[in-house]
């Protein structure tokens, strides 16, 4: 494909062609059974509960004007670690849950129809009381799980995949997505909401660093390949769409 084709493509996927989706060849119209809130995780592997953000005591208070006004990409941060607050904080911050209703899941940030359909990996680097490590928020539980852990050169991986932008932030924030959980209402719509969804989840991200003296560059720029093997995702219903170093600045 050339590529006037490949942009004009490009810019269609952009559009919106609401009036042209039969909603009836959904699975959710098809009464097809709802795409669970989160992967499924070995009960009996590594669960380590984070701090309630009611207990999240602590963070500091910051103005939203001047979280706004502040904000900015950052990618150089200081050998400090955050704490385990800041981090229950920080992922609550960015897909906590407020509640569930049936078929939806109210977070702390927008979703087309609810669907959400991020996983938020974590390559832990330094963060107390935390060993270094691949690990897994599990929002429903507000805890994060052991994917895999430390061996030596992940870091090297993990730099190769991000095409040289790993920074030795505390830790980097790795969104997956799970199409089907859009497309199960969306159909062929649901490309265009993901992408649309990933960018408030980051937002999110940006705002609330302020408040805990962090920092954090959303990187769209990195290897697929090397980004889904490096958690383990399969590259077709499940794969690597967005990362995002954080560190105290």
């Amino acid at each position: 494909m050339d590529l006037q084709r490949r942009l004009k493509k490009d810019r269609k996927f952009l559009r919106s062609e609401w009036n042209s989706i039969d909603f009836d060849q959904s699975d959710q119209s098809k009464k097809q059974p709802f795409p669970p809130f989160e992967k499924p995780f070995d009960e009996n592997g590594k669960v380590i509960p984070l701090i309630p953000i009611e207990k999240c005591v602590s963070i500091g208070k910051i103005a939203l004007k001047d979280a706004i006004l502040n904000r900015k990409s950052r990618r150089k941060y200081k050998p400090y670690p955050l704490t385990m607050e800041e981090l229950s904080f920080l992922l609550y911050a960015t897909q906590g849950f407020k509640k569930k209703s049936g078929r939806r899941s109210f977070r702390t940030v927008p979703s087309g129809g609810a669907r959400h359909p991020f996983e938020t990996y974590l390559f832990i680097w330094n963060v107390e009381g935390i060993d270094k490590g691949l690990y897994r928020y599990l929002p429903l539980e507000h805890s994060i799980y052991l994917e895999k852990k430390y061996k030596k050169g992940m870091e090297k991986y993990l730099d190769a995949a991000t095409l040289e932008q790993f920074w030795k932030a505390a830790v980097y924030f790795i969104w997956s997505a799970i199409p089907y959980r859009t497309e199960w209402r969306y159909v062929q719509a649901s490309a265009k909401l993901v992408a649309i969804d990933a960018g408030h989840l980051c937002q999110n991200l940006y705002l609330a660093v302020e408040a805990v003296g962090c920092g954090t560059c959303g990187i769209g720029a990195y290897d697929q390949k090397l980004a889904d093997r490096f958690i383990a995702a399969d590259g077709k219903d499940e794969f690597v769409v967005y990362l995002a170093p954080v560190g105290k600045v």
